[in-house]
């Protein structure tokens, strides 16, 4: 059975930081990209960053570049993203998610969410 687990989110003030986990289970990343994704409430899911993991190339929202970084850590089969200088609207429920080996690009499995919340 292959479970995502995100965990790391809270509440922080704003220009505060996060540190986000997504660790995964019946999963060995390997050519697969993972993803971060984030959605408020009454907003559609957006995406954040993604990182590939055979190669380590790294994609982020062009918004996000500068504050928002994704990072990943083989041997503990995990995926980070560290949020620096939050703002409010910021606060979301963040997603990690990955896709299939021999199915494209398609995002396949996806974790349960953490709540990040910021406060001015």
């Amino acid at each position: 059975q292959v479970q995502l687990v995100e965990s790391g989110g809270g509440l922080v003030q704003t220009g505060g930081s996060l540190r986000l986990s997504c660790a995964a289970s019946g999963l060995t990343f390997r050519r697969q990209l993972v993803g971060w994704f984030r959605q408020a409430p009454g907003k559609e899911r957006e995406f954040v960053a993604a990182i590939g993991w055979s190669d380590g190339r790294t994609y982020r929202a062009d918004s996000l570049k500068g504050r928002f970084t994704i990072a990943r850590d083989n041997a503990k089969n995990t995926v980070y993203l560290q949020m620096n200088n939050l703002k409010p609207e910021d606060t979301a429920v963040y997603y990690c998610a990955s896709t299939k080996v021999g199915s494209g690009d398609k995002y396949y499995y996806w974790g349960q969410g953490t709540q990040v919340t910021v406060s001015s």
